[in-house]
């Protein structure tokens, strides 16, 4: 800090020059009326009143005149807008970014102040202490970049955003806020930006750095207990079994409670105490055939600096069967599921006419896939828009790789598997060219692939290139695994095996009427609008805030969604000191930001202060005077 100060208008020092005028109507001759006084005792004030009045006479003191000019001195002062220089490089236009993520609502444990509430207390000094050449613009950092203000000098302006400026429950992307400042460089010559955060975000960020970023990490905030993790399996038996994860960001061992709750009722309630950055997962199993809500309530004992992480909430689908269709030609298929009581089989003995949608189809015909069904699998044939890349031979062949990561084919070994129909690749066809239409090879025949994958946006497709019942593959134990493993993921994609918490910053897709407008009420009251696509999917609405979100419109009656769940690095509280960027690291300022300080307002209120005086002195009653 440089305590010798400088000045920003040196051209009101030209206003001194109105202390010659001053000085000369001190001099002036006082005019006074003609009385007539019965003593003489005034005539030695008239001799001095006309010495003084004399240019040439000596000056005699005066508390007026001194006070007047200490007046005009400090008033000159003030419109020079002098401030005390801090010794960094002012930056003329200077970006703030502030980070707002879930994090930044973490609390002190002495002072019980947010993160962000002390990140507003330091860009309001930054605010207040601006020069009159300087701009800021504030930008808000969570899921993405928000442009608070334009470049400006208005003070209200900028303290009226920061005022406004709310904590989301959403991890903070810095990398877009640096690409917006990037796109602001383009009409501001930006040197430096400002960021305030508490460090929580990754410590790899892909960003070319085309300034220099002054990294303000605040204090962390104090220990904290949240559910990172709150979902539902339905079990063998038919019951449902609740897994509810916990964490502990803080540096000594915290107990507490965890309830769980369904309908409002508590069922089940257990004691744990976890260590210094220790995870433990707790399992319940309940019995719900008809739809249920789920809340887990986490009680610690001790201070607990974010609370936004102890509540999660989880809803039980309604027990149902899977309406699956079988190509009767595929009586491999049918014999491993015909003992399943959760299926019903279609088409029946006898019928031709099934439900019009379905869970599951099973075909060795791709006009079946007409039909509206969540999982499709394919038996025996080339899709339509595949023809031109896969062609098959009557060739014996085997399985080379498989995908073993795939939910489909889980714990189902494909080794010595002989197959008497080999897809073979055109000429000049590879895997890229089925990647570019959407497709995923999951096994890898020895001269083309065996098994696709691909996901739409309503359901979710396998393609045996060969025909199953030609090969040896039904012999295998592995194939009622594989089989198993289908009905499983089916009624995963239908919601009724498992279901986990909401987590932001996204909705989860819901599906209504195709091409509809739906509206949605977050927890904060706004309103959104959105409009479902041609499969009726209602996808991709931003979820910044934990709470109910109320979706309305045709075919959704008030339907409510909570969320809930944060993202488990918002809970831990980590806090990264170096922020790596592609070319270079940069590491957390060890200080607080030293601004120039503006003094034209204290000079200002000098100059007030002694008009006072000169008005107290000028008015006081003469002594000698009675009251």
């Amino acid at each position: 800090m440089n305590f010798w100060p400088g000045f920003y208008s040196l051209q009101g020092a030209w206003y001194l020059l109105l202390l010659l005028p001053l000085i000369i109507f001190y001099f002036l001759k006082l005019k006074r009326p003609h009385k007539r006084v019965p003593s003489l005792a005034l005539w030695s004030q008239v001799i001095n009143d006309r010495r003084v009045n004399s240019p040439f006479q000596k000056f005699k003191r005066s508390i007026l005149l001194l006070l007047q000019i200490l007046l005009l001195l400090f008033l000159v002062l003030s419109l020079m807008q002098p401030y005390i220089q801090s010794g960094a490089e002012r930056a003329e236009y200077l970006p703030i970014l502030i980070d707002c993520s879930a994090s930044m609502g973490a609390k002190d444990p002495a002072t019980k102040q947010t993160r962000l509430d002390l990140a507003k207390e330091r860009v309001t000094e930054l605010i207040e202490n601006l020069l009159p050449d300087q701009r800021v613009s504030l930008v808000a950092v969570s899921s993405t970049a928000r442009r608070l203000t334009d470049f400006t000098d208005n003070q209200r302006v900028l303290k009226q955003a920061l005022a406004g400026l709310t904590v989301d429950d959403v991890p903070s992307q810095l990398e877009d806020a640096l690409r917006m400042t990037q796109a602001l460089s383009r009409t501001a010559p930006i040197k430096t930006v400002l960021f305030y955060s508490d460090g929580n975000f990754p410590k790899e960020v892909n960003f070319e750095l085309p300034f220099e970023l002054n990294y303000q990490r605040l204090p962390p905030a104090g220990s904290n207990l949240g559910i990172t993790s709150f979902n539902a399996r339905k079990n063998q038996t038919g019951n449902w079994d609740i897994f509810i994860r916990i964490e502990n960001s803080g540096n000594s061992d915290t107990p507490a409670t965890v309830e769980l709750l369904q309908d409002g009722q508590s069922v089940a309630k257990e004691e744990v105490v976890l260590g210094t950055g220790d995870s433990q997962r707790l399992e319940f199993s309940i019995n719900s055939d008809n739809a249920s809500s789920l809340e887990a309530v986490l009680t610690p004992s001790a201070f607990d600096s974010l609370s936004s992480d102890n509540r999660a909430f989880l809803k039980i689908p309604r027990a149902r069967s899977l309406l699956v269709f079988i190509d009767p030609d595929l009586s491999s298929y049918r014999y491993a599921l015909a003992d399943n009581k959760e299926l019903e089989l279609y088409p029946e003995a006898g019928e031709t006419v099934g439900p019009p949608e379905y869970d599951l189809i099973i075909s060795a015909s791709e006009k079946n896939f007409e039909k509206q069904a969540l999982v499709k699998l394919g038996v025996g044939f080339v899709p339509e828009d595949l023809k031109k890349y896969i062609n098959i031979e009557t060739k014996l062949t085997d399985v080379v790789d498989w995908n073993r990561s795939s939910s489909f084919l889980r714990h189902v070994e494909l080794n010595d598997v002989q197959i008497t129909e080999q897809p073979v690749w055109a000429e000049n066809a590879s895997v890229e060219n089925l990647e570019e239409l959407g497709y995923e090879v999951v096994v890898h025949g020895r001269l083309g692939p065996l098994l696709l994958q691909k996901r739409n946006a309503g359901d979710l497709e396998f393609y045996f290139l060969f025909n199953t019942d030609r090969s040896t593959m039904p012999y295998r134990v592995g194939f009622p695994i594989m089989v198993s493993n289908l009905i499983q993921l089916t009624m995963q994609e239908a919601g009724i095996a498992e279901v986990q918490a909401a987590a932001t910053p996204v909705l989860p897709a819901v599906e209504y009427l195709p091409e509809k407008k739906y509206q949605i009420k977050t927890p904060t009251g706004k309103e959104l609008s959105t409009e479902s696509n041609k499969y009726g999917l209602v996808s991709g609405i931003a979820a910044l805030h934990i709470g109910k979100y109320v979706i309305s419109g045709e075919g959704a009656d008030s339907d409510e969604i909570s969320v809930s769940l944060l993202n488990p690095l918002e809970t831990s509280l980590v806090s990264v000191e170096e922020i790596q960027f592609s070319e270079v690291p940069v590491t957390a300022a060890q200080t607080q930001i030293d601004s120039d300080k503006p003094l034209w307002s204290e000079f200002a209120l000098i100059a007030f202060v002694l008009l006072l005086a000169e008005w107290w002195y000028f008015q006081r009653r003469p002594a000698g005077i009675p009251s």
